[in-house]
Formats: C-alpha cells, sequence, structure tokens
C-alpha cells in the first residue's frame, strides 16, 4: 500500500522534545497582551491548529470577551477553600484533552490553596513537559528581580512575581505594546477599569512617567530574550561566514576569592546598566582557594554576583587567562573586566604575563583593567 504524504512526514518528523512557550510581555494592564493572544489563538485555530483556553482573565472588557467566546474552553477546576470556591485552571483536564496549544492568561498568578501547583507558571511547565503548546500573558512588573524597581518608581508593592529563570524557558516572546498616551486614552475611555477608577488610576499608578518607566523596562528584557535567541545563529554564522551577528553588549567579569572583588563586581554592574547590557561574573577554578577562609569569601562574592544581577559562572581549569579566552569566544562576550591590584615585582610581571595570553588567545573583545585593593 502506498503512503500519502502526510504519512511519509509524519514518519520522518523529530519527535518533539516538549511544548513551545510563547509569551505576551506587556508593561502595563491595558496595553493588549490577552487581546493579542486571543488574536493570535484565532488565527491558529483558522490554519486547522487545535487550540483551547486554559484560563483567560477578561477583566470585564467587552472586547476581549467577544474573542474569548469563540474559543473551546476547559471548564476550570472549583476549589473549596475556608467556606469559599474558588476557580483555577484545571491542568489534569488539560492534559487529558490534550490539543495542540493551550492559552495560560496571567502567568505570574498565584493558585489557591489545594491546587496542583502553588504558581501558575508550574501549571505551565507541566503542560510544556507534556509537549503542549502554551501561550502566556505578563506584566514586567511582575518579573522578580524588577519588582523593587517597580515600588520605588510607582509606589506600588507588586505581591505576585515570577522568578527571572522562567524567562530563560521563554522560546518567543512578544512586546504587547502602546504609547503610554494610548494607554491612556484607552483608560478615560473606560476600556480598561470602570470610569469610577479611572481619574484615580491616572493619579497614580497610570502617570505618564510611571508608564515611560516601565515601558523601558519591558523593552529592555525583550531585547535581552531576543538576544538569547540570536546566539546560535550568531554561532553558526560566525562559523561559516565569519560575520558577526552581535547586537547587544555582553560584559564578563572575573572574580576570585579577594574581598575586595566585590568593588570590581559593583564596577562592571554599573557599565552593563549604563548600556543595558548582560553581566556575568566569571570565576576560574585553578585549585589555589581551598582554604576554608577563602571558600567564605568566594561564596560571599558570588552571592554579591548575583544580587546585582549576574550570572555567576564557575570554569574548571589550568589557566585563568585561557579559560577566561574561550568563555568570550563562546558566549560572544563584548567587554572584559579584570581586577590589578599588584602594583611591582614577580605578583605584576605575572599578572601582565596573564593578561597578554589573554589577549592573544581571546578574539576581538573591549577589555579594562580596574585597579583594586590588594
Amino acid at each position: 500500500m502506498q503512503k500519502t504524504p502526510e504519512q511519509w512526514l509524519e514518519e520522518t518528523a523529530v519527535e518533539k522534545k516538549s511544548g513551545v512557550f510563547k509569551l505576551f510581555l506587556g508593561y502595563a494592564p491595558g496595553v493588549g497582551k490577552t487581546y493579542s493572544m486571543l488574536s493570535e489563538a484565532i488565527r491558529r485555530q483558522s490554519r486547522g491548529e487545535d487550540v483551547v483556553v486554559g484560563v483567560i482573565e477578561t477583566h470585564g472588557r467587552k472586547a476581549t470577551q467577544e474573542l474569548a467566546a469563540r474559543m473551546e474552553t476547559v471548564p476550570r477546576k472549583k476549589i473549596n477553600y475556608k467556606g469559599t470556591i474558588f476557580e483555577e485552571m484545571d491542568v489534569d483536564a488539560i492534559l487529558e484533552r490534550r490539543p495542540q496549544v493551550v492559552l495560560v492568561d496571567e502567568l505570574a498568578h498565584t493558585n489557591i490553596e489545594g491546587s496542583k501547583h502553588h504558581k501558575r507558571y508550574e501549571d505551565v511547565f507541566e503542560l510544556l513537559e507534556a509537549k503542549i503548546d502554551v501561550v502566556s500573558t505578563m506584566n514586567v512588573q511582575h518579573l522578580e528581580s524588577v519588582t523593587p524597581m517597580v515600588h520605588k518608581i510607582t509606589g506600588v508593592v507588586v505581591r505576585e512575581t515570577v522568578p527571572d529563570w522562567v524567562l530563560k524557558r521563554v522560546d518567543e516572546i512578544v512586546l504587547a505594546d502602546v504609547t503610554p498616551e494610548a494607554l491612556q486614552t484607552r483608560m478615560r475611555r473606560g476600556d480598561i477599569y470602570p470610569m469610577e477608577r479611572v481619574d484615580r488610576a491616572l493619579g497614580s499608578f497610570f502617570r505618564p512617567s510611571n508608564l515611560i518607566a516601565l515601558r523601558e523596562i519591558a523593552l529592555r528584557h525583550v531585547a535581552q530574550v531576543v538576544d538569547r535567541s540570536l546566539e546560535p545563529y550568531m554561532d553558526r554564522e560566525t562559523t561559516a561566514s565569519g560575520r558577526d551577528l552581535q547586537v547587544g553588549e555582553r560584559i564578563a567579569v572575573g572574580i576570585s576569592s579577594n574581598p575586595a572583588g566585590q568593588y570590581l563586581v559593583a564596577r562592571a554592574s554599573r557599565m552593563a546598566q549604563a548600556i543595558n547590557g548582560e553581566l556575568f561574573a566569571v570565576y576560574v577554578d585553578i585549585g589555589a582557594d581551598e582554604d576554608p577562609e577563602r571558600q567564605r569569601s568566594l561564596q560571599a562574592n558570588f552571592h554579591f554576583a548575583e544580587n546585582l544581577g549576574a550570572q555567576v559562572v564557575k570554569l574548571k581549569a589550568k589557566a585563568v587567562a585561557h579559560a577566561m579566552a574561550e568563555f568570550v569566544r563562546e558566549k560572544h562576550i563584548t567587554q572584559v573586566i579584570f581586577g590589578h591590584s599588584a602594583t611591582s615585582g614577580w605578583r605584576r610581571y605575572l599578572f601582565l604575563s596573564a593578561i597578554h595570553r589573554f589577549l592573544r588567545d581571546a578574539p576581538a573583545v573591549d577589555v579594562h583593567i580596574v585597579k583594586q585593593e590588594a
């Protein structure tokens, strides 16, 4: 019996390892995250994809309600908590239904006690592991590292958060974006909140300065995700044609067990923030920090670097210069910062020799030497 083209494609297709995670990121309520997600779902459905709604929060917005009504919705699970009935997304029912794509609104949501998982993003990961594609939404102020800045800017304490590492699992990210002026117009029309809440919102969270700052934060995070997605192509293009596709700044700072290294990391962090760059704190273990006191100091430096938003990288090698050069090449680092504490004698000679070896082995990269205390 002759096979159809569809059968041949099904047999030769690479088995899907997990679902695709797509996120619509916004900077404030009302920018259109949920509406954009539903619009995409309807387009996918029209192309023959099996799409269902896992959970949608319409917030009473008519346009969103009309779009949601056109989709199949998996009924929510009713949970009795302290005598009150709450409704949460039914992960098990979705797994049993096994759609190709599921829509999961408000990724930062905390589930009611008694749910399968504590956080909605944990529900999402279970669906992805079951090879179901997930399309979700979130505002940038719910990102864990951003909440202190949002509180400082707006005075609002964000209770529900998503760890930053969750964004590293996102395969596709789309900025749901309108200008602050357009968003305020939507607010005045009553498209976001009921009219009785409009004046208060415009005078607090929805002030122009707040919206501009939040929009900038969202743009930065989208740029970081896009830059990470470019990395595999950078590797291939650089190898095949010698072209460098790097568009964002990536800063690597060398750290050690020296307590003065925290000054170096702080300096690197300020540089990274000034140019919207990604920061790596790199430790090369050559077997010189086995002493318990040095280990304590080293761990303190790691913790300090993480608190400043750096990604701590631990390498094991015989030579610091060679390991740093390889890391710079593999991660497409654009700037490297080394601390210099030796001012004379053989220590100064060893330091300069290491720098020369790094420059010999590393690709084109800006190098900063920062003097620090011994």
